[in-house]
């Protein structure tokens, strides 16, 4: 389950482009930052995707990639010309494609290696739906098939473009979008694919052309409805209705933490992350059953201007708990250590924030307030640190964007230590417990991982 939001200019506070994305995967499907320059191919090239090899493009431009650590595609990303995407998983009545086919993951990162505008983006991700078609197991542990929406921008515009099999239908947003794991064009698109409503129709999804509408006709309700899709899109809508459609930077890193639980009445936390068997925030978090078995491993922010564009990455889990630090697309990534895999790995700055995460769910609400004021403050000066050096040499920016993650991991060892010394005054329910024991010995986490941190602290993991 994911969700990704997009505002356009006259959506924002500042007359910029603002998108953002939350990559909810399993909890030991590591996300991975990678960084691709552009590249001239050689004719005849082809590109080996997750499942399928196709011709390469002549030309491939610089991106941005935020992707499992397994999968050639991604889930989200930018380029060097502004173009953003990011995919969800969508749930049709479509036949389950059994051949070699493109991922919705292997689509976003072919989207952005040939694509200069949203619009041209658009036409290239249908072109290779048609051609080659969309699917293949996209689960990290267990068979996960689905097929895809995706919110396609840049500085000047976006689309939402929502697929089924072949078919598809895209539509151009006005101010502000997002998607979240169920089809949302209705009747009201502006481009689709030829036999978009007579497919249904012939399948007798619906009576007659009159009565078309895409979301009804081709979703599968039940597993759409199980994924709370209605639910998470209708919290971050909220959102920005409330600052009167002028979103900013903040407030969007805001939207991927929320957890649907508005402010605390009388100092009492109105979400536990332990609570209930279904149901799902944007800001997701494992629980227990055939439901919550995701949580987000990666979340994204892009702020596109004319000037140029600045984008905001926290390399980790949990934005709740996590730092968005700055990224520059003009030049290779600052290091973060080795690309994570799907177990513990104490070099990895993935899987050492997932060792402070982790033991923040002990008492969630307890312990990140032990250093969310700090969080926030150190969030802050790196967005205002970024503004003001957006003009400066990329080797400039570059420096400072390896100095905005080397701080981060002091601040790391710093929050681990002073919060693993808070007893916890909960005790999360059995099943919840019972989901993270087994998640954690899957990983082969450092034991034990207990009600509290143990004496192991992070100074051990930062060497």
């Amino acid at each position: 389950m994911c969700d990704t939001f997009i505002a356009l200019s006259n959506a924002t506070a500042d007359g910029s482009v603002i998108f953002g994305k939350n990559s909810d995967r399993e909890p030991n499907e590591a996300q991975h930052l990678l960084w691709i320059p552009e590249e001239t191919h050689p004719a005849g090239s082809q590109v080996e995707c997750t499942y399928l090899s196709i011709p390469q493009a002549s030309h491939t431009h610089t991106a941005l990639l935020s992707k499992p650590f397994w999968t050639w595609g991604a889930e989200m990303g930018a380029n060097e010309h502004g173009v953003v995407i990011g995919n969800e998983a969508v749930f049709t009545r479509m036949r389950r494609e059994t051949k070699p086919a493109l991922t919705g993951l292997d689509l976003v990162r072919l989207g952005l290696e040939r694509a200069a505008s949203a619009r041209e983006a658009v036409d290239v991700v249908v072109h290779l739906i048609e051609t080659y078609g969309q699917g293949g197991n996209c689960g990290f542990s267990h068979p996960f098939y689905y097929d895809n929406s995706f919110l396609i921008g840049d500085r000047k515009e976006a689309w939402v473009l929502e697929t089924a099999g072949k078919e598809w239908a895209a539509l151009q947003v006005k101010d502000f979008y997002s998607i979240s794991n169920a089809i949302t064009i209705q009747q009201d698109w502006d481009l689709c694919s030829a036999n978009l409503v007579t497919h249904a129709v012939s399948m007798g999804w619906c009576r007659k052309p009159g009565d078309f509408d895409f979301a009804r006709c081709y979703s599968n309700p039940l597993v759409t409805r199980f994924s709370a899709a209605t639910h998470r899109r209708q919290l971050s809508t909220k959102q920005v209705l409330a600052t009167g459609r002028q979103m900013h930077l903040q407030g969007a890193m805001n939207l991927l933490r929320d957890h649907g639980d508005g402010s605390r009445k009388d100092l009492k936390p109105v979400w536990r992350p332990d609570k209930a068997l279904l149901g799902s925030q944007v800001c997701m978090h494992l629980g227990f059953g055939p439901v919550r078995i995701n949580q987000t491993v990666g979340s994204m922010v892009s702020h596109l201007t004319l000037a140029g564009d600045t984008h905001w990455a926290t390399a980790t889990a949990a934005p709740c708990s996590g730092l968005f630090k700055p990224l520059w697309i003009d030049y290779p990534l600052p290091d973060h250590g080795p690309v994570p895999q799907g177990v513990y790995d104490d070099k990895s700055l993935f899987w050492q924030h997932e060792r402070l995460h982790r033991g923040i769910l002990q008492d969630f609400h307890v312990r990140l307030d032990s250093y969310r004021q700090e969080r926030d403050e150190l969030e802050a000066r790196f967005r205002r640190d970024a503004a003001q050096i957006a003009d400066e040499s990329p080797e400039t920016r570059r420096e400072y964007s390896q100095a905005c993650f080397q701080e981060a991991r002091s601040a790391l060892n710093r929050w681990e230590g002073r919060a693993r010394k808070i007893p916890p005054n909960q005790r999360n329910a059995i099943y919840y417990k019972a989901a993270w024991n087994r998640v954690n010995q899957q990983a082969h986490m450092p034991e034990p991982v207990p009600e509290r941190f143990d004496e192991v602290g992070c100074d051990a993991i930062m060497d």
